[in-house]
């Protein structure tokens, strides 16, 4: 049975294969005003979803930055604070040999004794030092004070007994300790004889008038483990900014993928919409002869 072709299936054939013609050149034209490939994820599932995925990623590596920016600040300021240390150490112990030397007076030993003690002063404002409000050298318990100077009958001592890690994630499963143990430092060899006490023991042996030199032992002793902390603190360094490099490449990779997943082609996307503009023209000529004259046009 043959199927009798009317003039309005003819105008309603010609208007849809226009309005998809229209459709094809405008989604072109938003590839090549936006610059990617789909606008909304009808356009490509598939591609809407790697770019869900790509962004997440993105967002992960972009927090795994952030942390290990953080334990850089931690680990930036703990060197500079213990290099501080050292420097208190090596002027105290250039004081125990002038203490040692006979021809120091009682009163020379009362000063130095006094500045000693303004030292220690010193010292326990490091031990208290702080990172948006956090001490670094309190293990876990980064809201307490790890020094106090009311402390051991109010000479001033560290009390803090933590030596917890504050780890932060630099990676997937991957984490590193923005901290050090401060009780390898503070609290060396242990809280009987830590380098606070120690100090205790040269200032009162001086205000009395008396030589301290026999301390120098003790007070090498600190620097020289104050010297192999900082030293473990260094590689720790290291591994964080090799870390930090990584997370810089992989920056770059996620970055890479998701150009290659979402970014149009410019020049493909201006070569089709040439392409589909001709094919809009010919089907405008198409439909201008598919319109016939009607009957009254041969009325006249």
């Amino acid at each position: 049975m043959a199927l009798r072709v009317t003039q309005n299936m003819l105008n309603s054939n010609m208007l849809r294969n226009l309005h998809k013609s229209m459709l094809n050149m405008d989604k072109m034209q938003q590839q090549l005003a936006s610059g990617r490939k789909i606008n909304l994820p009808s356009d490509d599932p598939v591609v809407a979803t790697r770019g869900m995925f790509y962004r997440s990623s993105q967002m992960e590596n972009d927090q795994y930055k952030r942390n290990a920016s953080e334990a850089m600040s931690w680990m930036d300021l703990t060197d500079k604070t213990l290099d501080e240390v050292g420097n208190v150490m090596k002027r105290v112990s250039e004081l125990l040999v002038y203490s040692g030397n006979g021809a120091t007076s009682p009163d020379d030993l009362k000063t130095m004794g006094a500045e000693i003690a303004e030292l220690k002063k010193h010292l326990g404002t490091l031990a208290n030092q702080t990172i948006n409000g956090k001490y670094i050298f309190a293990g876990t318990e980064t809201d307490k004070a790890p020094y106090d100077e009311n402390a051991n009958g109010g000479k001033g001592d560290f009390i803090n007994k933590n030596s917890s890690e504050v780890l932060l994630e630099l990676s997937q499963n991957v984490f590193a300790a923005a901290n050090i143990n401060a009780q390898k430092i503070f609290n060396y060899p242990d809280n009987a004889g830590n380098m606070f006490k120690v100090l205790d023991n040269i200032i009162e042996e001086l205000n009395n008038g008396r030589s301290a030199a026999q301390f120098q032992d003790e007070i090498s002793q600190q620097y020289d483990n104050l010297l192999a902390e900082r030293a473990t603190l260094g590689a720790r360094v290291n591994r964080i900014e090799l870390i930090g490099e990584r997370l810089n490449v992989q920056e770059v990779n996620i970055k890479e993928l998701m150009s290659k997943n979402e970014d149009a082609d410019i020049a493909e996307v201006i070569t089709n919409l040439k392409t589909q503009e001709g094919v809009h023209r010919s089907a405008l000529g198409a439909g201008a002869r598919i319109i016939q004259p009607t009957l009254l046009d041969f009325l006249r």
